[in-house]
């Protein structure tokens, strides 16, 4: 019987790494508290977190606070393997590197709300709804997992789940 068995490392890329990958990976490592290990890292990082995005994440409950960083930093050979890597825009999707340890691939397909050009109310409002998209999506996972054993949680599988909840379409 495993005591503390190692947690699945999961990577969250989209392009920038300033907004969608940020919730996400919070939210990973919110919800799964140690059994899922969130990163996150972009293909073209801005080099700096949305304000936007941080502020639906509300107190940041993390020894460090997330940044922008570039996936190169997740393709050196001696980082660590990945067990699974999820894509959350097109643009990372299709020129998505191959990682170290050959993680499993899923993509959660989700609207840049750093893109929107609007008032402040409308950029606002589509921060809160990739957010809530990212939440229910993870909770779900979450709560499929939450009655397995810890040494059954294969990335496999965890990844299977994860394809499911998207092809859903689950959504608030």
């Amino acid at each position: 019987m495993l005591l503390n068995p190692k947690p699945i490392r999961l990577l969250v890329l989209c392009t920038g790494n300033s907004a969608r990958s940020i919730m996400a990976e919070a939210l990973f490592n919110r919800l799964f508290q140690g059994r899922i290990q969130a990163f996150s890292a972009g293909s073209q990082p801005t080099g700096r977190v949305n304000p936007l995005a941080l502020e639906q994440l509300g107190n940041w409950e993390a020894e460090h606070l997330p940044r922008s960083k570039s996936w190169d930093e997740f393709l050196d050979p001696e980082a660590t393997p990945l067990d699974i890597m999820l894509t959350v825009c097109g643009n990372a999707g299709q020129a998505c590197p191959q990682f170290p340890g050959a993680p499993e691939r899923v993509h959660w397909d989700l609207p840049d709300p750093a893109a929107v050009q609007a008032s402040e109310d409308s950029q606002r409002d589509a921060f809160s709804q990739c957010y809530a998209t990212l939440h229910t999506r993870i909770s779900q996972l979450q709560q499929q997992l939450a009655g397995q054993p810890e040494q059954t949680l294969i990335p496999a599988a965890i990844a299977r789940l994860m394809r499911s909840i998207s092809d859903k379409g689950q959504t608030p």
